[in-house]
C-alpha cells in the first residue's frame, strides 16, 4: 500500500532541448523587433528615374488614356524594379524576405495599394483622371507610413513626404498634377533612395 504512494519521478527534459527552445525563442523575439532593413535604397533611386522619364512621357501625351496608359506601364516597371532590389538587399544582408518584419512590412504596405488601385479604375470609368495624382500620391505615401513603421526610421518621414505631396496635388489646379508625380514618385524617390543607400548600406 505504501509503495503505491511513492511519487512517480518524473524523467529530466534534455538539456539540449532546453537549449535549442531557449534558441528558437530568442530568434523569433529578436525577428519580431527587427526592423526591417531590406528597403533598397538605390532601388528607390532608379525607381525615381524611371518616374521621371515617365512624367516626361505623360506630359506629351494628348489624352487621360494615354496619360493613364505611360503610369500604368511605370507602375509595372517601378514593382519589378522594388522586387528585384530589395531581392538583392535581402540577400546582401542575409535577411530572409518574409521573416517577421518583412512580412509586417508587405502586409502594412499592401492595403492602401490595393484600395488605390480599386479607386484608379472607379475613378477612371467617372472622368475623373484629373484627381488620380493626388490619390495616388496620398495613398501610397499612407501605405510607405503604415509599412515603415517596421522598417528604418527614415522610411515613414519618406510615406509623410507623400502624403504631403498628395494632399497638395489634390487640391492644386489639375494641371499640375503631372508635375506632382514627377516631384513625388520621381523626387522623393531619388532623394530619400540617396538617403537610405548612404546610412543603412544600399
Amino acid at each position: 500500500m505504501s509503495g503505491n504512494l511513492r511519487p512517480r519521478m518524473v524523467e529530466p527534459v534534455p538539456i539540449e532541448n532546453r537549449a535549442m527552445e531557449n534558441i528558437r525563442f530568442i530568434r523569433e523575439t529578436m525577428e519580431r523587433s527587427a526592423a526591417f532593413t531590406a528597403v533598397p535604397g538605390w532601388g528607390g533611386v532608379i525607381i525615381g528615374a524611371t518616374a521621371l522619364a515617365a512624367a516626361y512621357a505623360a506630359y506629351r501625351q494628348t489624352s487621360p488614356q494615354a496619360w493613364l496608359t505611360v503610369w500604368l506601364i511605370e507602375v509595372l516597371i517601378a514593382l519589378s524594379v522594388a522586387g528585384w532590389a530589395t531581392y538583392q538587399k535581402a540577400s546582401t544582408v542575409n535577411l530572409p524576405l518574409f521573416s517577421g518584419p518583412g512580412r509586417k512590412f508587405a502586409i502594412s504596405l499592401s492595403p492602401p495599394l490595393v484600395a488605390g488601385a480599386l479607386l484608379t479604375v472607379e475613378l477612371y470609368r467617372s472622368g475623373l483622371t484629373a484627381d488620380l495624382p493626388g490619390m495616388w500620391l496620398l495613398l501610397y505615401g499612407a501605405g510607405v507610413v503604415t509599412g515603415g513603421a517596421f522598417s528604418v526610421k527614415v522610411v515613414p518621414v519618406m510615406g509623410v513626404c507623400f502624403m504631403l505631396a498628395g494632399t497638395l496635388a489634390l487640391f492644386a489646379p489639375a494641371g499640375w498634377g503631372n508635375a506632382f508625380m514627377a516631384a513625388g514618385f520621381g523626387g522623393l524617390h531619388v532623394l530619400f533612395g540617396i538617403i537610405i543607400a548612404r546610412r543603412y548600406g544600399g
